[in-house]
């Protein structure tokens, strides 16, 4: 951990007070892109909204956008880490939301995409689309709790 955390000091985005603001935006508004477009999939699976397209053409016409989204977040949000690692490092809350979008990514990539593109979801659909959701609103919140502790 000592590697990658060099003086805070030292850091591009610590010394000027636009750099990192601008950041955490384009990274929370690409945070709600992603989950924005992964939640129409879902809401379509529990059969709440979007019902003249099935869930497979939903995630056809969403998954570049929800790829671009996660993409930036991800690559901003090493670039935010790299702002004072030691203090996100040791935050609980930023430890769960690493970890839980681990898991959401490899969620969605798999047994999410398998699902939504069956040609009839049923309840595998439901249980899988209120569980990404879930698991989608978990990060929110994590990432709201670290952000103010």
């Amino acid at each position: 951990m000592l590697q990658i955390n060099y003086d805070p000091a030292n850091n591009p985005l610590n010394n000027n007070e636009w750099s990192f603001p601008l950041l955490e935006c384009i990274h929370i508004a690409m945070f709600a892109m992603s989950i924005g477009t992964i939640a129409i999939v879902d809401l379509r699976m529990l059969g709440l909204a979007f019902k003249k397209q099935t869930s497979e053409q939903l995630l056809k016409m969403t998954s570049i956008w929800t790829m671009i989204g996660l993409v930036v977040v991800i690559s901003s949000g090493l670039v935010l880490f790299s702002t004072d690692a030691l203090r996100y490092y040791y935050n609980d809350s930023f430890r769960y939301k690493c970890i839980a979008l681990t898991v959401a990514v490899i969620y969605n990539y798999t047994i999410h995409r398998k699902v939504a593109m069956s040609k009839d979801p049923g309840g595998a659909g439901v249980v899988v689309a209120a569980f990404s959701l879930l698991l989608w609103i978990s990060i929110v919140y994590a990432g709201i709790f670290y952000a103010f502790t």
